[in-house]
C-alpha cells in the first residue's frame, strides 16, 4: 500500500513496483540518532553515555512476555498462500521473538535493527522492544543509517536488481518477477526503505530460508522468519522511522543471552 503523500507519477510508481530485489551495492554508512543517556549521566559525552548505558543494560536479565512458539510459529494459511510452520526448537532461543527491556529516547513504534547482533527491535511503550531475530547482508553488502518505511506489501514480487544478475546468471529468468508464494526469496512480506524520498532498495522482508536467520547470508536486505515478519508487518504503519545501526547498546539482554542459547 503506496502512502498517499508519496510524490510519485504513474511510471516511476510502477518502477518502484516492479523494483522489489535486495541491493548490492556496497557498505554505506549514514548519520543516525545520538546515544541519549540518563539525566543523572547527561553531562557526559555522548561516547561516555554510551559505555555507561551499554555497562548498565549487559548488567541486566529481563523477564520478558512470553510467547506461545508452538502457536506463534504454527502453520496458517494466509490469503492464497499457506505459510509452512517454522521448527522453532531448531532455532537458536535468541533470535526468537521475545520482549526486552528497551532504554532508549525513541518514540514507540520506532524500528531500530542491530547489524552486529543481528536484531530487530520494535519499540514499545512502558521502556520495553519486540525483539526479533533478522539475517543481514553478507560482508560487502551491509548498510546503517535512517531510513522510513514508506510502504509495505503482502506476499510481494521480487525481482533481482540488474547488479544481482549480473553476479548470479541464473537468476535472469526472474528479470521480469517471480510473482508472491512460497518459492519467493521475500517471503511473506515486504517493508521498503526510503531516504529522502528515495528508494534505498532495502528492505525488511520474510524468506524462504528460515535458518539464515542469525547470520550474515543476505544480500543487503534484512530477512525475518515468515511468521516474524507477519507480526512486525501487523505492527506498523507507513512513515515508521527505522534506524540501522552497528549495533544497539540501549536494549536489556534476554535470559536466552544470558543463557547462550
Amino acid at each position: 500500500m503506496v502512502s498517499t503523500r508519496i510524490l510519485l507519477s504513474g511510471s516511476a510508481l510502477l518502477s518502484l513496483v516492479v523494483l522489489q530485489g535486495c541491493t548490492g551495492v556496497p557498505t554505506t554508512t549514514a548519520g543516525y540518532a545520538a546515544l541519549t543517556g540518563p539525566a543523572s549521566v547527561s553531562r557526559l559525552s555522548e561516547t561516555e553515555q554510551g559505555i555507561y548505558q551499554s555497562r548498565k543494560i549487559r548488567s541486566q536479565v529481563q523477564k520478558s512476555v512470553t510467547f506461545d512458539y508452538a502457536l506463534e510459529y504454527s502453520g496458517r494459511q494466509d490469503g492464497e498462500v499457506f505459510v509452512e510452520a517454522f521448527d522453532y526448537t531448531k532455532m537458536n532461543k535468541r533470535y526468537l521473538r521475545q520482549e526486552v527491556a528497551y532504554f532508549g529516547a525513541e518514540r514507540p513504534g520506532t524500528i531500530l535493527v542491530d547489524a552486529r547482533r543481528k536484531f530487530l527491535y520494535l519499540i514499545q511503550p512502558n521502556k520495553t522492544a519486540i525483539r526479533y531475530g533478522i539475517a543481514v547482508g553478507k560482508e560487502g553488502y551491509g548498510w546503517t543509517g535512517n531510513s522510513i518505511l514508506q510502504w509495505k506489501q503482502k506476499w510481494p514480487t521480487w525481482t533481482p536488481p540488474k547488479e544481482m544478475i549480473e553476479r548470479k546468471p541464473e537468476l535472469a529468468k526472474y528479470a521480469e518477477g517471480l510473482g508472491g508464494g512460497s518459492d519467493n526469496p521475500l517471503g511473506a512480506r515486504a517493508m521498503y526503505l526510503f531516504k529522502n524520498g528515495k528508494d534505498t532498495l532495502y528492505r525488511i522482508h520474510g524468506t524462504n530460508k528460515p535458518y539464515s536467520i542469525g547470520k550474515a547470508a543476505s544480500s543487503g536486505c534484512f530477512r525475518m522468519i515468515n511468521q516474524d515478519v507477519i507480526d512486525l508487518y501487523s505492527r506498523v504503519g507507513n512513515k515508521v522511522q527505522v534506524q540501522v545501526r552497528p549495533e544497539v547498546k540501549q536494549a536489556a539482554l534476554s535470559a536466552s543471552d544470558q543463557a547462550g542459547r
